[in-house]
């Protein structure tokens, strides 16, 4: 039986909370082998964003290439791309490859509310990444931005909007409503087929360093082992509220501190 492997194509969080170390620590803790292409290295903390290195996008290509070339890869996450020719480094690697499974997570501002993508490299995302991938997973503010419209603040809304992110290409979207009020934190699973409410308690905690990051990994967790769309998100939901449960466990840092993506095990 071979061993699920997925790849997550992302920049780095110094502090370990997000990025591409929140993501192997999902793959790991998922009981996925996770290998790891970087397209950005961050000076950060639980409190922000204080610098930002980028990565050649030839050299993006180079460990796309490297990772392709000898792994098995069942499943691909893409997070931070930090700006337009890395994301068209990234498509044309995708269209190289043409990986069963793409999770994109269109990161555009961090936790601490830092921008992490600059305008022009939104047109990028649009154009060629949005149209390779399996899933897309913005949250509400995100999810307008895309659309350059307003953040939806109903049901209706949301499901609309979702729809409307169909018709950039991709055949399924996740709108996370963890920017959202009331006392559940519902996010919405929009295919052709219709849209499916996922809802769990909202934890009161202000350790949510990595949660996006986390979700989408999670995901690409599952498709890499198999799971349809469906479970792969629904599993992912559960296991980042654990995580976001799990979070008080920690004391680190003096702002958003990170999830506990070993929580089932320590």
């Amino acid at each position: 039986m071979s061993t699920p492997v997925a790849l997550t194509i992302a920049g780095s969080d110094s502090s370990g909370g997000a990025g591409i170390q929140a993501d192997l620590k999902t793959f790991a803790a998922l009981g996925v082998y996770g290998a790891s292409v970087l397209t950005a290295l961050t000076a950060q903390n639980t409190k922000g964003v204080t610098g930002v290195h980028l990565v050649p996008p030839d050299f993006v290509t180079a460990q796309i290439d490297a990772v392709f070339d000898d792994l098995a890869v069942g499943a691909v996450k893409i997070g931070m791309v930090a700006q337009a020719p890395i994301a068209d480094a990234i498509a044309a690697s995708l269209a190289r490859w043409a990986p069963s499974h793409v999770v994109l997570d269109p990161v555009m501002v961090a936790t601490s509310g830092a921008r992490l993508l600059p305008e022009d490299a939104i047109d990028a995302l649009r154009r060629g990444l949005i149209p390779r991938a399996s899933l897309i997973t913005p949250n509400l503010p995100e999810a307008a931005a895309l659309l350059d419209e307003p953040v939806a603040t109903s049901d209706e809304a949301i499901a609309a909007q979702g729809r409307r992110l169909l018709a950039l290409g991709c055949p399924a979207v996740l709108i996370k409503g963890g920017h959202g009020q009331g006392t559940d934190s519902t996010d919405y699973l929009i295919t052709a087929d219709g849209c499916i409410a996922l809802a769990s308690p909202r934890i009161d905690t202000k350790n949510t360093h990595g949660t996006g990051c986390s979700l989408s990994s999670a995901v690409a967790a599952g498709l890499a082992k198999g799971e349809s769309l469906e479970a792969a998100v629904r599993n992912a939901k559960a296991f980042i509220s654990g995580a976001i449960a799990a979070a008080e466990r920690f004391t680190v840092g003096h702002g958003h501190g990170p999830v506990h993506h070993l929580y089932r095990f320590y």
